[in-house]
């Protein structure tokens, strides 16, 4: 969701009514950071005064920050959440993750998540971890998911390749931290169905990709979604109109493989009953353009008004929800350029 998306969702932030506490009980949040106050990078960089007052607002908001791996658990297995959980999550072990991100984390009392590429960590790239640091955070309660080893675009690469890649990145992690991570995150949020299948047959229990959207039981937990924090992410109204939000529960997603062949005319999905009339949903397209939802009874279906253009198109639509929070389902297409 771009700005423009943003600001319509906060004008409805008034009407909205009647959120319930079974809602927040099967929802979690899951927020997505790269760098930190690194300006020259502002597409995955954020500002480390920003950062600091997201960090306040998650202490001092009623927020119950919590480590991913407790919150996606719980949620597969039906277990209630405490109200507003939210999980902290960053990518590609960027040396500003150990220096300004964590000792902040740390203070606050809040978990961290780092999903490491360990291609580049081998390497000694100067703006990246290395593995003494990673070790060190894990010493200290930091839990390590798998980002593969070169970061690659896996839908793009053969099996054989994603194979290795998967291979060569567990080696790494058991020889420098005696583990293998339970969590994934696919380089750039891009997959399939062949793809997504391959990570779970690897063994991992969860895996990532970096749509926005809340999490709930019905999410594809193959495929969870985190909202991305950067310069471009607004401020703190933005923030917490995300960090705040609920899940919307759909199964039947059409097309189902987050791979397309080619530009679908229809996008459709099916809500699960008790979510409330639908007739307040918005959704929004990659650019943050409007695509009225066609509604008949709990199928939706969306028509975009431009063919999808190659490349990552992600899809976001959300309903009040009450008491100014929004039911947020979010996924992702990729679309290969010929």
């Amino acid at each position: 969701m771009n700005r423009r998306a943003l600001i319509l969702a906060l004008l409805c932030l008034a009407g909205a009514s009647g959120a319930g506490a079974a809602q927040a009980a099967q929802s979690g949040v899951v927020l997505l950071y790269h760098r930190f106050g690194e300006s020259k990078y502002p597409d995955t960089s954020v500002g480390l005064e920003r950062f600091d007052a997201e960090i306040a607002e998650l202490k001092t908001g009623g927020y119950a920050p919590m480590a991913i791996p407790d919150m996606v658990r719980a949620l597969r297995e039906g277990r209630d959440l405490p109200e507003l959980a939210v999980g902290i999550s960053a990518d590609d072990a960027y040396l500003s993750i150990f220096t300004e991100a964590w000792p902040r984390l740390k203070a606050a009392g809040i978990p961290l998540t780092i999903f490491v590429a360990t291609d580049p960590v081998d390497r000694g790239f100067a703006d990246y971890m290395s593995w003494d640091q990673i070790r060190q955070l894990v010493k200290e309660g930091v839990t390590v998911g798998a980002h593969t080893a070169s970061h690659l675009h896996m839908a793009d690469a053969s099996a054989q390749t994603n194979a290795g890649e998967i291979a060569r990145s567990n080696a790494r992690f058991k020889a420098e931290l005696g583990f293998v991570p339970e969590l994934f995150a696919y380089p750039y949020g891009q997959t399939s169905l062949a793809v997504t299948k391959q990570v779970e047959d690897a063994g991992y229990a969860f895996a990532f990709g970096q749509h926005s959207g809340a999490i709930g039981p019905a999410s594809d937990f193959f495929y969870l979604p985190r909202f991305s924090v950067n310069e471009h992410f607004g401020g703190i109204a933005a923030f917490r109109l995300r960090a705040r939000a609920l899940a919307l529960p759909v199964h039947d997603l059409e097309p189902a493989d987050p791979q397309l062949a080619a530009s679908p005319k229809t996008i459709s999905f099916t809500v699960d009953a008790g979510v409330g009339p639908l007739d307040r949903m918005s959704c929004f397209g990659a650019g943050g353009e409007p695509i009225p939802p066609a509604i008949a009874g709990a199928r939706v279906t969306l028509t975009p008004a431009q063919p999808i253009a190659p490349g990552f198109f992600r899809l976001g639509c959300t309903l009040p929800a009450g008491e100014g929070r929004f039911r947020w389902f979010g996924t992702a297409y990729y679309l290969p350029k010929k």
